[in-house]
């Protein structure tokens, strides 16, 4: 049976292999977009030390709209963008493709330029949005960690609802095995039904640190 750590480092390097690919294709795809309405901008009268702007305003509407997507997924807020992310695909495609018709040869006919053309945003549009799923692929589970963090508070919620409250001469020992376990002198002192003043004494006067390291009262 193969062990769960070598198949996790096995998935992470698939996964920051398959990422590395994704780079290379968008920057290859935003390269040839970049070029096409760069020069479709200076066609237009923009000046041509300007024009550089224009497909960076385009294009770059994809990328962070596709990572805000992905990172707002579930959420009401969602909806805007999402609608950046289609206007700026649709406004690249459109963009592409007229550059293509005014641009191409004259033995090539418009629609096939066009549709060649189409192609770079649509790209850069898939695999920006594949490239943010990889990378969250292996990230650390935050629920699991939440838990982690919260479960000195339940425990102590679950005792109380019990009505666990150990007697009088136990309380100490309790203590030590809760502070132990990563709990403040305030959890403690609720969980045993003493005033947290009180769990401060026993721990800076009568607990001393090997007694708390094994638990046991002096």
């Amino acid at each position: 049976m193969i062990p769960k750590s070598t198949t996790v480092r096995s998935g992470r390097t698939a996964v920051w292999t398959a990422v590395a690919g994704t780079v290379v294709i968008a920057i290859g795809a935003f390269w040839l977009s970049f070029t096409a309405l760069a020069d479709l901008a200076h066609r237009s009268g923009i000046a041509a030390n300007q024009a550089w702007a224009w497909p960076l305003i385009v294009d770059g509407i994809i990328v962070v709209g596709t990572v805000s997507v992905v990172a707002l997924a579930g959420h009401r807020d969602a909806w805007y963008p999402w609608m950046l992310l289609v206007a700026g695909a649709a406004a690249s495609v459109a963009a592409n493709a007229i550059h293509a018709v005014v641009a191409a040869d004259a033995d090539v006919g418009p629609v096939l330029a066009a549709s060649v053309a189409a192609v770079p945003p649509l790209v850069l549009l898939a695999i920006t949005h594949l490239t943010v799923v990889l990378t969250q692929r292996f990230q650390p589970d935050r629920s699991s960690t939440a838990s982690a963090v919260r479960a000195p508070s339940t425990e102590v919620v679950q005792l109380r609802q019990a009505g666990d409250v150990p007697e009088k001469g136990a309380r100490r020992d309790v203590a030590a095995l809760m502070r132990q376990r990563g709990m403040s002198n305030k959890e403690i002192a609720s969980a045993t039904g003493v005033h947290p003043s009180t769990v401060g004494r026993w721990f800076a006067g009568t607990l001393s640190t090997p007694d708390l390291q094994k638990g046991v009262t002096p």
